[in-house]
């Protein structure tokens, strides 16, 4: 595409495909289980606020800050240092790993409901394995998203996405149903809306890329109408699903429901076929992002090492201008992920609640660093980086302690190789600031370590 020729229209529709993914089609079950249907709407209102805020900031900073242009964590870099930069850029990739191994055990899982082989949790590992890796090598041999990759997985899931709408609402819903149980009385609401905030955000992952397509907008203004139309969008089909569900199994049967349960609540409704119209549909599109994530995957480590944060051989490219080196360091580590995840007979919740926490890091600090920008000029961007800020940091604070102190340890490693090379090149290891983050870390890792060894944390 070249500068400045998107049209408004382009700009939504890029939004949607990158936000839309796997994670709308295990929403029923993933909001079901923690959440009545009072709740469930209350948490969309403040999702809705919040994630509008988030993708505001990214293409507020992207308006501001034109020159910086690596990735989500330049952002935080130019703010708040080095290290806070590279937390974030870590925090990023490392979700977008774990993401990997949830996106393909959903569609194992998926696949198990027609062909129970692959429910065999050492079949499901095996498989999840052997798909990273004949990606990774696909991805070294110069393989590229091609645009009919692209079209195919939007439509993929798109189609069952609006059946679903459409054949719910006229045909299952029953305001009886709905409203049987509203305000979810198994558990206290509070604890309803703090466990169903990561979900909403985990189905928002990819709304900061409106920013990206800044540079291409045919005028400035576009990106902000577009992230608008964009965003509503999304959202009205999140909303969709998850009220539309309530209206057709109980919470405590859509709590019960497989990983797939946009599928099952519409069998529920026409019969099998809606269940395998919906199955193919997700497994088009998970598989399509599968790809295209995993190349992605790749893309923080190049960012990090061609700006000295990371050695700088991380960024290389091979004969096939694939940058090899980081794409083998993400297929190791999404192995690595696979081994712990299925060893510790993780589920797909906790993968993404997990890969959350992580994904939250650029998001909370290219907030703050928005309140910086922008503190001594009152007006709409310092009011967008304080609502951002104080959303972000309830998600954490919202969030259950086991997967932030796994996050911690998460992030430790890469530390470890951080300090190696600020050594090797002669540079200062930390300021004030980011020795209290280091410690913070370091307490975290430490408090995780020893819960996995007494069994107090797991991510069963």
């Amino acid at each position: 595409m070249s500068n400045r020729t998107v049209s408004v229209w382009t700009l939504v529709s890029l939004i949607i495909g990158s936000t839309i993914g796997s994670g709308i089609f295990a929403l029923p079950q993933n909001i079901g289980s923690v959440a009545g249907p009072g709740a469930m709407l209350l948490g969309w209102a403040i999702a809705g606020v919040g994630m509008l805020s988030i993708a505001f900031v990214f293409q507020i900073l992207a308006v501001r800050k034109p020159e910086l242009d690596s990735g989500v964590y330049a952002y935080v870099r130019a703010g708040l240092g080095d290290f806070i930069g590279f937390t974030s850029g870590m925090g990023y990739w490392l979700g977008s790993v774990m993401a990997q191994v949830g996106y393909a055990t959903l569609f194992f899982n998926t696949l198990g409901y027609y062909f129970p082989v692959f429910l065999n949790r050492w079949v499901l590992a095996i498989s999840v394995s052997v798909l990273s890796w004949v990606i990774y090598w696909g991805l070294t041999r110069g393989l590229k998203q091609a645009a009919v990759m692209n079209a195919v997985t939007t439509i993929a899931k798109l189609v069952p996405i609006l059946a679903f709408v459409v054949l719910v609402a006229f045909l299952g819903f029953s305001r009886d149903t709905f409203t049987a149980d509203f305000w979810g009385s198994g558990m206290p609401f509070t604890q309803q809306l703090k466990g169903i905030m990561l979900y909403t955000v985990w189905v928002f992952i990819g709304i900061e890329g409106a920013s990206v397509y800044s540079k291409q907008a045919a005028r400035r203004s576009d990106v902000g109408k577009a992230t608008i139309i964009g965003f509503l969008s999304v959202l009205a089909l999140l909303v969709a699903v998850s009220t539309l569900s309530y209206g057709v199994l109980s919470q405590e049967e859509l709590a019960a429901l497989p990983d797939n349960s946009m599928g099952a609540v519409l069998e529920a409704v026409v019969g099998p076929w809606g269940g395998v119209l919906v199955s193919v549909g997700l497994c088009l599109s998970v598989l399509g992002a599968y790809v295209s994530w995993q190349m992605l995957c790749a893309e923080p480590i190049v960012l990090m090492a061609e700006d000295g944060l990371l050695p700088e051989s991380m960024a290389r490219h091979n004969a096939n201008g694939s940058p090899s080196r980081a794409q083998l360091l993400s297929t190791v580590v999404i192995q690595f992920f696979v081994v712990v995840f299925f060893l510790s007979s993780a589920s797909y919740t906790a993968m993404v609640q997990l890969a959350t926490i992580m994904y939250l890091l650029p998001y909370i600090f290219s907030a703050i660093y928005l309140v910086l920008l922008t503190a001594r000029e009152p007006g709409k961007d310092l009011a967008v980086g304080v609502v951002a800020s104080v959303y972000s940091l309830w998600l954490i604070y919202a969030a259950d302690p086991v997967y932030v102190l796994l996050g911690a340890l998460a992030v430790l490693p890469g530390t470890i190789v951080y300090v190696w090379n600020r050594r090797r090149r002669g540079e200062r290891l930390f300021n004030t600031f980011e020795w209290v983050v280091v410690a913070l870390v370091c307490v975290g890792a430490v408090v995780a370590v020893a819960g996995l060894a007494d069994g107090s944390l797991s991510l069963d």
